[in-house]
């Protein structure tokens, strides 16, 4: 008989995946950060708004639990939105949130590309 490690024998302890960014950063203490993809999602919209005289400025935070993109009008003020990524509610409410000047959550999911669609501004027919 072969030995497998002293794991059970059907195989179920082996069988969850864990990607292998996600183990790397746990292990090395490292910030959650947007990926590239991610990122140029957001700065196509922070673009379009800039070009719309709506944002200004921006910063993002690299915390040890989240990423956070703020989005401001004046540099001085509290920021507009905050888009955030919180890689700990990825499999419940998903890991991505756009969040108000007051707190409140405008958008949450797990696909970045639909929640940022909260700031896609469509026509609506106005009887006047």
């Amino acid at each position: 008989m072969m030995d497998r490690g002293g794991g059970t024998e059907d195989g179920e302890a082996s069988a969850i995946l864990i990607p292998l960014h996600e183990a790397r950063r746990e292990r090395l203490d490292l910030p959650v950060a947007f990926e590239r993809r991610e990122l140029d999602l957001i700065l196509r919209l922070y673009g379009r708004m800039v070009a719309a005289n709506e944002w200004r400025d921006y910063a993002i935070d690299h915390l040890a639990d989240r990423a956070i993109f703020s989005v401001y009008r004046r540099a001085s003020e509290v920021p507009l939105f905050q888009i955030i990524k919180d890689p700990n509610l990825a499999r419940r409410q998903g890991a991505f949130a756009v969040v108000a000047a007051g707190g409140r959550i405008l958008k949450r999911g797990h696909e970045l590309a639909r929640v940022l669609g909260i700031f896609d501004t469509k026509l609506k027919l106005v009887k006047a």
